[in-house]
């Protein structure tokens, strides 16, 4: 009966390190396991072969937790039926002491199996997948080497079977943005990350996406100089609307210069110098980007040409905006550096919002919680989503209800919208009408 035991305590090991096997590598990211390859370990190397071709692997498993099973049903009933007949030979009568005896062992045995050689092993492994795949891995290919014959056979029946329903027996583990954004929530729940860095993140993953336009100053909004502006204009100019800096251009916003830094204004103002726009080495080359390019994109080419700032034009070449590298940063940590003096939404009292009708819509859905506003890759603002759901050039009081609110146009300064008032509808049941057809009444 000794020996017995030995041999179910063995069958348990040799389970338990099966099942700790496979989970480990199944649990395993890929992510991790590159870091500790570039750290030294290179154990690290031998699991990923291993993720990247898992057919031996697996095949391995189970046929070491199959025979495992088997042995471990056979030597159990021998090592503990008897014992158990021993123990309940007192109370039972000998007709019935067989098979309840064999009954007692298997239950046991299967409970030792259950306990011992899966659920400890598996919850073992999943606590830490990384650390127990590069420790198992040596053994497990040795494991491979050994059952190569019959391993070849089995991977060759299971890819043929694979290939005949069309799914590919490779592992193909992609980190999505969907991922990444349900790791930094759980880092969150978790109290590992503070909400202001989860909205970071989160903004910084959206630079792919947004487009210059979303972040610019429109054309309209632009300061500029004139290039034959006189020393006086500039500097009135400089005081009614201070910037970093100032693009130059020759009669129109379309026939861009270059641009003046402000600070190399006030030296020359310190100085007592009046100067001119003409003045050499005054105004520099400033950098053009098309608006189809995305923030992320326009950071890597404020990084190659060494500078912060950018006229944007469209495709006909005309200047529709500018962007620096602080309306980027305003995108990525804008709400936690907030500016009193140029806010584009503004939340009253009474649970409205003011908002400006060159705000970006990107803005608009993430401060009222918006999913998507309708078609939405055809405007940029919410001027351009007042006109699109209106259909014509909006007057004072045109209104449309979209996604649970009303939307008013408050101020317009000509065919331009300057500012729309926002509202909840207070009806549920209108609230969801809008959300199937935006009301677009009349003026």
């Amino acid at each position: 009966m000794f020996v017995n035991v030995l041999m179910v305590t063995g069958l348990l090991v040799a389970a338990a390190y099966f099942a700790m096997s496979e989970i480990a590598l199944a649990g395993s990211r890929k992510l991790r396991l590159n870091r500790m390859l570039e750290k030294g370990d290179k154990r690290a190397k031998l699991v990923l072969g291993l993720k990247e071709n898992p057919g031996s692997f697996f095949s391995v498993v189970q046929i070491g937790i199959n025979a495992v099973a088997i042995m471990g049903g056979i030597v159990g009933e021998a090592a503990f039926t008897d014992a158990f007949a021993e123990l309940l030979r007192p109370v039972l009568p000998p007709d019935m002491l067989a098979s309840v005896s064999f009954t007692c062992s298997f239950v046991f045995v299967t409970v030792l199996f259950v306990i011992f050689a899966d659920l400890i092993p598996k919850l073992v492994a999943m606590s830490k997948p990384e650390q127990m795949a590069v420790a198992m891995v040596r053994p497990m290919l040795f494991f491979i080497t050994i059952f190569k014959p019959l391993v070849w056979v089995l991977s060759g029946i299971s890819n043929f079977i694979m290939k005949m329903l069309g799914v590919s027996g490779k592992s193909n583990e992609k980190i999505t943005n969907e991922d990444i954004v349900a790791t930094v929530e759980a880092g969150v729940a978790a109290g590992l990350l503070d909400p202001m860095e989860q909205a970071a993140i989160t903004n910084v993953m959206d630079l792919e996406s947004r487009l210059v336009p979303s972040a610019m100053t429109a054309r309209d909004n632009i300061v500029y100089f004139n290039l034959k502006s006189t020393y006086d204009q500039i500097t009135q100019q400089v005081k009614d609307s201070p910037h970093d800096k100032y693009i130059v251009c020759d009669g129109t916003v379309d026939r861009v210069i270059g641009c003046v830094d402000a600070k190399e204004l006030l030296r020359r103002y310190a100085d007592g110098k009046q100067f001119s726009l003409r003045d050499s080495g005054l105004v520099k080359q400033v950098l053009s980007v098309p608006d189809s390019l995305t923030l992320s994109e326009t950071l890597d080419l404020f990084k190659a040409q060494k500078t912060d700032f950018a006229v944007v034009v469209n495709e006909y070449a005309l200047t529709v905006g500018v962007i620096t590298l602080k309306d980027i940063l305003w995108v990525i940590m804008g709400d936690y550096v907030p500016t009193v003096d140029d806010l584009q939404i503004v939340e009253r009292d009474d649970g409205s919002w003011l908002i400006d009708g060159a705000t970006p819509v990107d803005d608009v859905e993430n401060t009222l919680d918006i999913r998507r506003m309708p078609e939405e890759e055809t405007y940029e603002t919410m001027a351009g989503f007042m006109m699109y759901m209106l259909r014509r050039v909006p007057k004072l009081t045109d209104r449309v209800n979209y996604a649970g609110y009303r939307f008013e146009v408050v101020d317009v300064e000509g065919a331009r919208i300057d500012q729309v008032l926002v509202t909840r509808i207070a009806d549920n049941a209108a609230a969801a009408a809008s959300e199937k057809k935006p009301e677009t009444p009349a003026s």
